[in-house]
């Protein structure tokens, strides 16, 4: 085997065999799944040949080599990006943009063959960031961004995040191949990152005031403001305002100087050529791109060979429609001659080959009347207006309603109901209006006036502070109601097993539950007759809502909703107040004074229990008997066998959830903690620990499983 010279002679042969085998069905399997997408096994299995592998290598670091699956994210930060030449220039494409000026380019062909037809090759223009890849002897040794087309920047450590570039490649591939390919997002994956930072912005400005407070309280220089600056300058990489689109998002990702954050970004990648080198001809360019595919490489499957430019044009007319379908973006289709003859007599300029072209679809905006503005209430509370449009045809669909986002936005725009307005698709997908066609606004089009109410409920809505969105406080609000239950009923609350998203929504649509507190009033018999819901379900969902009124304070608080109160936030103030009663009436000036509580938190608070309607739900689950109290905490004289020790679980626990084993912890004394420090006492392990268990090995931090955890839990040592 190649690698097994590599190794020194105190390692046993069983060993190099089984780290070779591992790293080729690692590869297999990562090809089957992100480039095939033919997964053979499940994620459980391929994480635990993962960690074998990992063992092994920290075992052995004489084993570890540059492609190895265990290589793909570097731990270091990079300095900068060199700048790295091709071995090749990367040229540009020209574009085009009409049936007409494709068939120029058809002709300027034919004429440059001296009448010979070509046939072509019709591809997706996917629109993301021109790649190139350098193989030597079938390995991975660099990836470059385009740049100036003649040098760009060295980005091998971002692009070996990506997880459908392989390593080393299949077959017999030439000694030196240099593949170009394009960099892309998914549109469900700008989604889920959106999603994460707009979270972390929130934790964000809860952190910030706890730094400003800790800085009064105990200086700069403490343990504590350090630690939590720290905590915070994590977050504030991870967080930042919302991406607009996946080609930007790519272009961002690939510039960040921590590979770890690149990994965290599911980037993929589409190989449509080859430089040409020696040993890389091949006949036509339809079987480089089976070439390609042959070596594990990944080509987006969607080209087509045309005989003539007639072909052509029906492939890309089809695609100017189905484009729409693909959950990635493509801004047109690139068309390239297919014999790799042809491409020689035609040549190149200096800035482009003669032999392809780019047919580019314009970005479509229609004009349509917009009718009527409505009110929509999300799950937040949230009020949103929607343009409710006279149906246009838009990128393939037809659009009758678009978000207006807020009602500063409204009024810096001058939109108005009756308006011919210009509509168009966000990253093609998200209908929004763009603004009104001011020489065609009619003269009965009237404003838009703001809302001083919940169009669901009719409570008072109150406006961000410092931000721009109306926001309905009443937690009763039936638009919200749905959303709540759903949070109230999480582990992390009150834990009500059985009560997921469908169930929540049956209850509300079929009026039987019209705020929090009606889900105590629940019986078996009106349970049974929901959608899936059989007699022994509903039974055992009553006995979770019942075992639910137990929960601690705690709890409570983080289910009810109160903006910015997560679980965290929710400990400090029941350990804090002890009682609901001492936490609502509460004066502002001694919500602020509590540590970890900053100024944001604090209004958020006193106005959630402002709102009468709170203050009436608090009321109704009192009713209702659920616990309003928060016990004691331990003190120094209690079991605390973890005082002072920082505990970090990981893996799948047999006896606890992620939730129930931090709870543990605490009642024990010990801090937990999500991620692995210098300052982390134990690991406990559970069942298939990932990355945090071998950078715990590699710390020196002691590793525990559930039952050692449980001794010490039990006799202190």
């Amino acid at each position: 085997m190649r690698r097994m010279n590599q190794a020194s002679d105190n390692i046993p042969l069983e060993v190099c065999e089984r780290c070779e085998q591992l790293r080729s069905e690692i590869d297999r399997h990562n090809h089957l799944y992100y480039v095939e997408a033919k997964p053979e096994i499940t994620d459980r299995q391929f994480d635990a040949m993962l960690h074998e592998l990992e063992a092994l290598e920290a075992e052995y670091p004489e084993l570890v080599t540059p492609d190895s699956p265990t290589q793909r994210v570097g731990g270091q930060p990079l300095e900068g990006f060199q700048t790295v030449e091709h071995a090749v220039p990367m040229l540009s494409i020209d574009n085009t943009y009409s049936e007409a000026e494709l068939r120029a380019f058809d002709g300027r062909v034919r004429r440059g063959l001296e009448g010979q037809q070509p046939a072509y090759v019709a591809e997706l223009k996917i629109d993301g960031v021109s790649m190139s890849l350098l193989y030597e002897d079938g390995k991975f040794v660099r990836a470059a961004t385009r740049g100036d087309g003649a040098r760009g920047d060295d980005v091998t450590a971002n692009v070996k995040t990506i997880r459908s570039v392989p390593m080393r490649l299949k077959g017999a591939p030439p000694a030196l191949l240099e593949v170009r390919g394009e960099v892309y997002m998914r549109r469900q994956e700008l989604d889920r990152i959106n999603e994460i930072r707009a979270k972390l912005k929130k934790e964000l400005e809860q952190d910030k005031n706890e730094l400003k407070e800790l800085k009064k309280k105990v200086g700069e220089d403490s343990k504590a403001y350090k630690e939590l600056r720290f905590k915070t300058a994590e977050k504030e990489k991870r967080a930042g305002e919302e991406l607009k689109n996946p080609r930007n998002a790519t272009a961002g990702t690939l510039k960040l100087l921590e590979p770890r954050l690149v990994s965290e970004r599911r980037l993929e990648l589409a190989c449509y050529d080859v430089a040409p080198l020696p040993g890389t001809e091949a006949t036509s360019h339809y079987k480089t791109l089976e070439n390609l595919q042959a070596y594990g490489l990944p080509v987006n499957p969607f080209y087509k060979r045309c005989e003539t430019i007639e072909d052509v044009l029906e492939v890309c007319e089809d695609w100017a429609l189905k484009r729409h379908d693909l959950d990635f973006e493509i801004d047109g289709m690139v068309v390239k001659v297919d014999a790799a003859e042809h491409r020689r007599q035609l040549g190149s300029t200096t800035k482009a080959p003669r032999w392809a072209i780019a047919y580019k679809y314009a970005a479509e905006i229609a004009e349509t009347t917009l009718n009527e503005v409505t009110l929509q209430v999300g799950k937040t509370g949230i009020v949103t207006p929607v343009a409710n449009l006279t149906p246009v045809r838009l990128a393939g669909t037809t659009v009758k309603r678009a978000s207006l986002h807020n009602f500063e936005d409204i009024e810096r725009k001058d939109i108005r109901e009756g308006d011919i307005v210009r509509v168009q698709k966000a990253g093609e997908i998200i209908p929004q209006v763009l603004g009104p066609v001011l020489d065609k606004r009619p003269k009965n089009a009237r404003k838009i006036p703001v809302p001083r109410e919940c169009p669901q409920c009719g409570s008072e809505v109150r406006k961000d502070p410092d931000g721009v969105y109306l926001r309905c406080l009443n937690p009763a609000c039936p638009a919200q109601i749905k959303g709540r239950l759903k949070h109230f009923s999480s582990r992390a609350a009150m834990d009500i097993d059985g009560m997921g998203e469908k169930l929540a929504e049956q209850l509300v649509d079929k009026q039987l539950l019209k705020s929090l507190d009606q889900l105590y009033d629940l019986t078996a018999e009106e349970l049974i007759g929901l959608e899936r819901m059989g007699e022994k379900s509903a039974q055992n969902l009553i006995k979770g809502i019942e075992a639910s009124k137990q929960r601690p304070l705690s709890r409570l608080l983080n289910g009810l909703g109160i903006r910015h109160v997560g679980a965290h936030v929710a400990e400090v103030l029941a350990s804090h107040f002890h009682t609901i009663e001492a936490l609502q009436d509460a004066p502002l000036e001694d919500l602020c004074d509590i540590h970890e509580i900053g100024d944001v938190v604090a209004k958020e608070v006193r106005n959630f229990f402002d709102t009468e309607e709170n203050r009436t739900l608090i009321a109704a689950l009192r009713d209702h008997g659920v616990n309003m109290k928060e016990p004691r905490a331990a003190t120094k004289s209690d079991h605390q066998p973890f005082a002072g020790k920082t505990i970090v679980a990981t893996g799948a626990l047999k006896n606890y959830t992620r939730e129930s084993i931090q709870e543990r912890i605490k009642q024990l004394g010990g801090k937990a903690s999500s991620s692995v420090s210098k300052k982390t006492d134990y690991l406990l392990a559970g069942e298939n620990a990932g990355s945090k268990l071998a950078k715990a090995r590699e710390l020196g931090i002691e590793v525990i499983n559930e039952d050692e955890f449980e001794k010490r839990a039990e006799t202190g040592s």
